[in-house]
């Protein structure tokens, strides 16, 4: 059995965004910008990965507008009072084809469903300062009707003002620890 190797996640070259319709005609495009990622595999070797723990601080959100990011953070949303983090324990992740599955468990609200995320993997590299690094592409869908966030509005048209459907796009950069 390969040395058991842990990787942290660089924020700083590291974001984590999800994208949702808005009136159904625009997409409106959140931050976290708190938030960590801790990964245990067998050498540098991913698919053997036996923890994938990543969270998320729900008072970190940010769109770029100060009253829709508190409107997320209260109880119609997200409830950052009695639920400070998002959380998705990573259970497998396998190589499909030349891209890669994440398989896990997305903890929002209190309410755990499975997830199935796409992954590119970039690569690994030693960056100048002798570090090894990795990337990653990590692409999903969710709905966020599931996880208890159902606030909605009608317009006097009739159109939704929030879609169910949530996109997910995180660009990631571990670093591998000593």
């Amino acid at each position: 059995m390969a040395e058991l190797t842990k990787w942290v996640i660089d924020p700083m070259h590291s974001e984590i965004q999800f994208k949702v319709k808005h009136l159904m005609i625009t997409t409106v495009t959140g931050y976290f910008k708190t938030f960590n990622l801790e990964v245990e595999t067998e050498g540098d070797d991913f698919t053997t990965a036996s923890r994938i723990e990543f969270t998320a601080d729900i008072d970190s959100i940010y769109t770029n507008n100060e009253q829709r990011d508190t409107h997320l953070k209260s109880a119609d949303f997200f409830d950052a009072e009695n639920h400070s983090q998002l959380v998705f324990t990573g259970t497998k992740y396998e190589q499909a084809g030349d891209a890669y599955k994440l398989y896990g468990e997305l903890n929002i609200r209190g309410v755990k469903k499975p997830v199935t995320l796409n992954v590119e993997f970039g690569g690994t590299v030693v960056d100048p300062y002798g570090q090894t690094k990795a990337g990653f592409t990590v692409d999903g869908k969710i709905s966020r009707k599931e996880f208890g966030l159902t606030w909605n509005a009608v317009t006097e048209a009739g159109s939704v003002v929030v879609s169910d459907e949530i996109r997910l796009h995180c660009e990631v950069q571990l670093v591998k620890q000593a």
